[in-house]
């Protein structure tokens, strides 16, 4: 029996290794890279219509784009998100989940987030705008760690509004995470 009931769609073998030693047995289907093949996609396809998916990639743009690749696809997975701070190697290399410790792992998969490919955006420019989470000298770093906050990942300026809708994030869950980040950044 494995410790979840969904199939974890990650990057490589290390990925994997790194997952069964946080939770013991797990099945996952690995993308060999950011170049998802036709049978990978077929098979992480049908995984989702037996068991569901959960997508647990780097948090980098490759890891971006083979998430997207794959919402293209199967539209209505569910995504983990590991915080670009919990995947830092201790010696050189890249990012990835394969460096994060047992409890980041079971923090990012203990909050999953699914797609709701046709969610009508929620929260106006305007307001990200006004948060100052779009333009401005922070704007980055805001939204890093808001993505952190409401466990969404990091995205750049266009694509935030794009990810609340996605994710179907609540005024109040936007406007409690926005109150936390403005807490710890007392300049904000």
């Amino acid at each position: 029996m494995t410790a979840f009931k969904q199939i974890i769609v990650v990057e490589g073998r290390d990925d994997t290794k790194r997952l069964t030693e946080a939770f013991g047995p797990i099945d996952t289907i690995e993308t060999r890279g950011s170049a998802i093949d036709q049978a990978t996609l077929d098979l992480i396809k049908k995984a989702q219509a037996t068991r569901g998916v959960i997508v647990l990639t780097d948090p980098d743009f490759p890891g971006e784009k083979i998430r997207k690749t794959i919402s293209a696809a199967v539209p209505g997975v569910t995504h983990a998100f590991l915080p670009v701070k919990e995947a830092v190697p201790n010696h050189k290399g890249s990012l990835g989940v394969e460096h994060a410790s047992p409890a980041a792992l079971k923090e990012a998969l203990a909050h999953l987030v699914t797609e709701q490919p046709n969610a009508t955006p929620l929260c106006p420019r305007a307001v990200l705008l006004a948060a100052g989470l779009l333009g401005g000298p922070n704007a980055r770093a805001r939204r890093e760690r808001l993505g952190d906050l409401l466990h969404i990942g990091y995205t750049n300026g266009k694509q935030l509004q794009k990810r609340l809708a996605l994710f179907e994030i609540s005024e109040d869950a936007f406007a409690a995470a926005l109150k936390q980040l403005n807490k710890e950044e007392p300049h904000a």
